[in-house]
């Protein structure tokens, strides 16, 4: 059976960004089909007209609403195709780049890739993994000043994806090369 990997990068630069290097490393360690989706032209917010489209039941909704969520309904649709996720998560004042908080708030959808139950929400992507190749100037992962990666095991559960591993390139500015030669070093251990 062919795997599928989905590719997401958020980095704003295109060249010299760690996590593009990277996350194009880990992708190329598993082989297989891959769905590529590069977040430095910013996905749309949502908006008012979003959320009454998403609230409206999928039956019932008009013709307008059913273009408001096209996008959200294709990046659902990658992430459903996929049994990895890879994404490239550079750490932007202490948290996520604002273009991967965009995605995330179009493919957190109740009734589609969550739903609520009388014991609490839960996830309805099971059996999928993701990898975050992670890089900071100066946070530490795992620190009480990451807000990137504990936020984003968070709402990967809430999804339903709790095979999460990170791969960090961390604090950068102050390590060099050396957290870039331990993040490779940690690609060269991964279980493909």
């Amino acid at each position: 059976m062919t795997m599928t990997t989905l590719h997401i990068d958020s980095s704003a630069r295109l060249q010299g960004s760690v996590t593009r290097d990277l996350s194009s490393q880990i992708v190329a360690k598993f082989g297989g089909s891959v769905i590529r989706r590069d977040l430095r032209d910013a996905l749309p917010q949502i908006t008012e007209d979003w959320v009454n489209a998403n609230f409206t039941p999928a039956d019932q909704r008009d013709a307008v609403q059913i273009d408001t969520l096209a996008l959200s309904d294709a990046l659902i649709e990658e992430l459903k195709a996929a049994d990895t996720i890879v994404i490239g998560v550079p750490v932007y004042n202490f948290g996520i780049p604002t273009a991967l908080k965009a995605w995330i708030d179009l493919v957190a959808r109740a009734g589609v890739t969550f739903k609520y139950t009388d014991t609490g929400p839960v996830g309805l992507l099971d059996g999928k993994r993701a990898i975050l190749a992670v890089a900071s100037g100066g946070t530490q992962v795992g620190s009480d000043i990451d807000f990137a990666t504990g936020y984003l095991r968070h709402v990967l559960g809430f999804i339903g994806i709790h095979d999460v591993e990170i791969i960090a390139a961390d604090r950068v500015m102050a390590k060099g090369a050396e957290a870039v030669a331990t993040a490779q070093d940690a690609i060269g251990k991964l279980a493909a």
